[in-house]
């Protein structure tokens, strides 16, 4: 029998990517997206690839809670959660409004708890997996990169229990942590930055913004030298259909080599490093 795979964050980029490819190995995928003209725009596509848009905001819990209502009727298997949904939000910690501290978290982490929550006792009947997005930033937090970073850090925390915890189970738990993804959510998190950084007082300006401007850039030209949102989701279907997954998966060089750097530097070495990297991308102005 066809088996289901519930994939979140499933409107763009990644997220969409994936569901394409699951759906094209023979999966049901219920495709998670935040707004009905998400799935109408894809209503011709979705009836002829197996994707079921589901209307998900992974922080609304009693969308959640429909969700595992779907599943819970569905007399399919359910193969695998696709923990992929997420928002980029940068600023200084210093200059960074609490609000948007709690946002970063409910969506980056504690939306993916609630999920696998909802979904774990459908998994363990079927010996499904669940597969959480990180990031390269749950490995190494870049200046700016306070709450998503801190995010992902606690999420990679996350998975290493609940892997210990139902692995006995038969439920498989792995992290994917991409580099640079060729998607929208760069340019997204390029224009929040500039928007919270325009709210800064005039002295977090002066402290901060010339690195705002650098880690724009620095943003802007790893994600154009990234891998395709469709060979991420390579990865992501090695990691949902592989019959022992590892527990971890990277995409991309970069992501492999900052992951390896982070396990054999120490941390003042590696700070210089991420100066170094990041100072070839201040404005001219500063360097000068």
């Amino acid at each position: 029998m066809q088996k289901l795979i519930v994939v979140t964050g499933a409107s763009t980029g990644m997220g969409a990517a994936t569901a394409r490819e699951l759906a094209r190995r023979g999966f049901h995928v219920l495709a998670g997206v935040r707004r009905d003209a998400d799935a109408d725009a894809d209503a011709d596509a979705i009836r002829t690839t197996g994707i079921e848009p589901v209307i998900l905001d992974i922080t609304d819990a009693e969308q959640v809670a429909a969700l595992a209502v779907r599943v819970g009727d569905d007399p399919r298997t359910v193969h695998a959660l696709v923990n992929n949904a997420g928002i980029q939000v940068n600023a200084p910690v210093e200059a960074l409004p609490m609000a948007q501290w709690r946002r970063v978290f409910e969506v980056n982490l504690f939306g993916h708890v609630a999920v696998t929550q909802a979904l774990l006792p459908a998994l363990l009947h079927g010996g499904g997996r669940v597969i959480n997005i990180s990031s390269i930033g749950g490995k190494a937090a870049m200046p700016t990169y306070g709450a998503y970073a801190g995010a992902k850090f606690a999420l990679e925390a996350v998975s290493d229990a609940l892997r210990r915890e139902v692995a006995p189970l038969g439920v498989p738990v792995v992290v994917v942590e991409p580099g640079g993804v060729r998607t929208e959510m760069a340019a997204r998190g390029v224009a929040t930055a500039n928007h919270l950084a325009a709210a800064m007082t005039p002295e977090q300006d002066a402290r901060y913004g010339s690195m705002v401007q650098a880690i724009n850039t620095l943003m802007q030209t790893g994600t154009a030298s990234g891998v395709t949102a469709d060979a991420a989701a390579r990865v992501i279907a090695k990691a949902v259909t592989a019959r022992r997954p590892r527990t971890r998966y990277t995409i991309g060089r970069d992501a492999a080599l900052v992951i390896g750097l982070t396990r054999l530097l120490p941390d003042r070495m590696l700070d210089r490093v991420i100066a170094a990297n990041l100072r070839r991308h201040y404005p001219k102005a500063v360097t000068g």
